[in-house]
């Protein structure tokens, strides 16, 4: 190009500084500052050419002070210094190189870091597949490897990073191509401890770019809640090794799920095997009863089955609260229901608020249910301020969600 940069070329950002312009005191009075960057070329020639290149009038506008502390050579190195505003016409992509801050011992901001290696692996039993490709294919996309992990915090920036092994080794062979890979990220039921099996259920937060690089990379902020991040392919079938890395403020307690379904216990003839299982997903509720001197509530809802239970997070003062809440219950006794209470949360002693009991039946179809609150005991029981959606599903089959 006539402005010295090579088209379709990467060059590396060096250095970012503000660079004042002027002699003297002129300079501190007139306050006048160009954002410049210091740009490499990896090739070691063929410089940039324009404003603020190595050998523009551009330079005889800063002191000697200002171009000592920036290392100004005039040399045909590679190296040039170019403005911001030239930098955003020019060029159309950037890729940030991070590094990561794990050390304990440091003042800065440190992540707290999970990795894992792992593999798209193919077999004929469904279950035990591991390649099943991208979203686009529903069918095997769950057969996938997944991993789990918490958000503890009331919210928390993620980062994740999927990376490859590096094919260019193998090109001699024909075989140096990368595999077209990327990930996706599911809000899960608190409670869950099994691998997914059906994604109509899950609530898909954020799906990674699919690109045949060596590494993908996204960066989230999340809410408190309990989550799973699906590596793959974009096509089924693929098979090859991966490294999964998750940053978070907090200990993420990042782990591959790799069990179905509950395992047989040596007491499982004394209690019994689950016989059923069912997904509630509380969405939130509506008139719920003023609990506080300024007329507000602080409620939180428990879901309960069997000898399990599941607790939402506090919404702050609210009398519609979102709770966007899931759990999932593996029942050994699928007569008993499940019980949904409504609690505000307060220093001294929760209140209760109200509850609903569900049978939780196979003629739930998921679709959304607006129910009334009730005192503690039967479905019929007296009514209580307040309604609150859900929606339930459940099957016999343990591997259905």
């Amino acid at each position: 190009m006539p402005c010295g940069l090579v088209k379709g070329h990467a060059y590396s950002v060096t250095m970012v500084k503000r660079v004042r312009v002027g002699h003297g005191l002129l300079a501190f009075f007139k306050n006048e500052v160009v954002p410049l960057l210091r740009m490499r070329n990896p090739w070691g020639q063929h410089e940039w050419k324009g404003a603020w290149s190595d050998s523009s009038e551009e330079w005889a506008k800063i002191g000697d002070t200002e171009r000592g502390n920036l290392g100004l050579t005039v040399e045909d190195d590679g190296e040039f210094w170019m403005s911001l505003e030239d930098f955003c016409r020019y060029f159309t992509d950037i890729d940030v190189c991070r590094v990561i801050n794990t050390s304990a011992l440091t003042i800065h901001k440190t992540w707290h870091e999970a990795v894992h290696h792992g593999s798209w692996t193919r077999h004929a039993e469904p279950l035990k597949n591991r390649c099943g490709g991208c979203m686009n294919h529903k069918s095997t996309f769950l057969q996938n490897p997944q991993y789990l992990f918490e958000v503890p915090k009331e919210e928390d920036e993620i980062l994740i990073s999927l990376q490859q092994r590096d094919m260019k080794v193998h090109r001699s062979r024909g075989q140096g191509e990368n595999l077209t890979v990327g990930f996706a990220l599911f809000k899960v039921e608190r409670n869950r401890k099994y691998r997914m099996h059906d994604i109509i259920t899950q609530q898909n937060d954020a799906t990674s770019t699919y690109i045949n690089a060596r590494s993908v990379f996204m960066r989230v902020t999340l809410p408190r809640g309990r989550y799973v991040v699906i590596p793959s392919n974009f096509e089924p079938g693929h098979l090859g090794d991966f490294m999964l890395r998750l940053y978070a403020d907090e200990d993420s307690e990042c782990r591959e799920l790799t069990v179905d379904t509950p395992r047989v216990r040596c007491w499982t003839s004394l209690v019994g095997y689950p016989q059923m299982v069912s997904q509630i997903y509380i969405h939130g509720a509506e008139g719920l009863q003023n609990q506080d001197s300024n007329g507000g509530a602080d409620p939180y809802v428990i879901i309960s089955c069997e000898r399990s239970s599941v607790r939402s997070n506090i919404q702050k003062d609210t009398l519609a609260p979102l709770f966007d809440t899931r759990a999932i219950f593996y029942r050994r006794n699928p007569r008993k229901p499940i019980t949904v209470e409504v609690w505000n949360s307060n220093s001294v002693k929760d209140q209760f608020m109200g509850q609903v009991v569900l049978t939780a039946d196979l003629n739930d179809r998921s679709e959304p249910q607006k129910l009334q609150l009730r005192k503690r005991g039967s479905q019929a029981a007296d009514e209580m301020p307040g309604t609150i959606a859900l929606r339930v599903v459940s099957a016999r089959d343990l591997t259905a969600m």
